[in-house]
């Protein structure tokens, strides 16, 4: 995947795949190796085919009060008579989306909510077990792509008369990002995605991540990502994001939820006053 990909006529292929999910879960790819999938090495890009078997979107959610995240949403003044509008960014077959969707409506919140991701097959896989069509909706997005994305995702915007996003999620997406398009690339999408909404929770890998994802690029026989080796921003991954989003792009952190099982930082951050 580049920064200018064509919209694929066909399924992408395995090599070129969702910008999202890990890497490194090793106990889980020997188990799906076992079991015949070709495990994480073979998804370069994150597009891991059963993701969720070994990542449920239940870890995550035990991290998140569904009565704080409403609340956040509520103070910030989003939703009107359309609602709230959620963006998952990298959503896989969607599980992740389903499952926060269920979280927030609990509490009786009005919820509309979109799935994007780079692979068509997984988007087929998220749209056929939809059980919520008339709120959720998927479709094939490259989010390094600014023409494509604006096509993609203005005519939802403009469906519902609204500017941006209520709340993004970006579980497990930055590394992908990075490794495929540099230091330039990240700071790139997270200067555009914190543009495009008013509350932003992210969970960004850790350093180890990335160094576990070139090993298992090598173990495949195939070179190292492009760009790994010219990577300056690396260390403490997540406060880097943290310290960008904030200087530069207009956010404040809200809160921390803590970690992961995969060692994963679950930031909320929102959008400053223009005051």
């Amino acid at each position: 995947a580049g920064t200018f990909v064509r919209r694929p006529a066909s399924p992408v292929p395995r090599w070129t795949g969702k910008m999202a999910a890990p890497m490194d879960e090793a106990e889980g790819g020997r188990q799906k190796a076992e079991e015949g999938d070709p495990g994480p090495g073979a998804a370069l890009y994150g597009n891991f085919t059963n993701y969720y078997r070994f990542n449920p979107p239940a870890q995550r959610l035990r991290l998140l009060p569904a009565a704080d995240l409403a609340a956040e949403l509520a103070a910030g003044g989003g939703g009107g008579g359309a609602g709230l509008l959620a963006l998952d960014v990298g959503c896989n077959t969607g599980d992740f989306s389903v499952a926060v969707y269920k979280h927030l409506c609990e509490l009786g919140q009005d919820l509309k909510l979109l799935g994007c991701d780079i692979d068509t097959d997984l988007i087929q896989r998220a749209t056929d077990s939809n059980p919520y069509p008339e709120s959720i909706w998927y479709l094939t997005l490259d989010v390094m792509d600014p023409v494509w994305r604006e096509a993609a995702l203005r005519p939802h915007l403009d469906r519902w008369q609204r500017a941006s996003f209520d709340i993004c999620f970006c579980m497990s997406v930055t590394m992908w990002i990075h490794l495929h398009h540099g230091d330039r690339g990240l700071l790139d999408f997270l200067r555009w995605v914190s543009g495009l909404c008013r509350t932003l929770l992210i969970e960004p890998q850790p350093w180890k991540c990335y160094r576990s994802a070139a090993r298992r690029l090598r173990k495949l026989g195939r070179d190292t990502f492009d760009h790994f080796k010219t990577l300056t921003i690396k260390g403490d991954v997540a406060q880097k994001i943290q310290q960008f989003l904030v200087a530069d792009c207009n956010m404040e952190l809200v809160r921390c939820f803590g970690n992961t099982n995969w060692d994963r930082s679950l930031l909320l951050f929102k959008k400053c006053s223009l005051n």
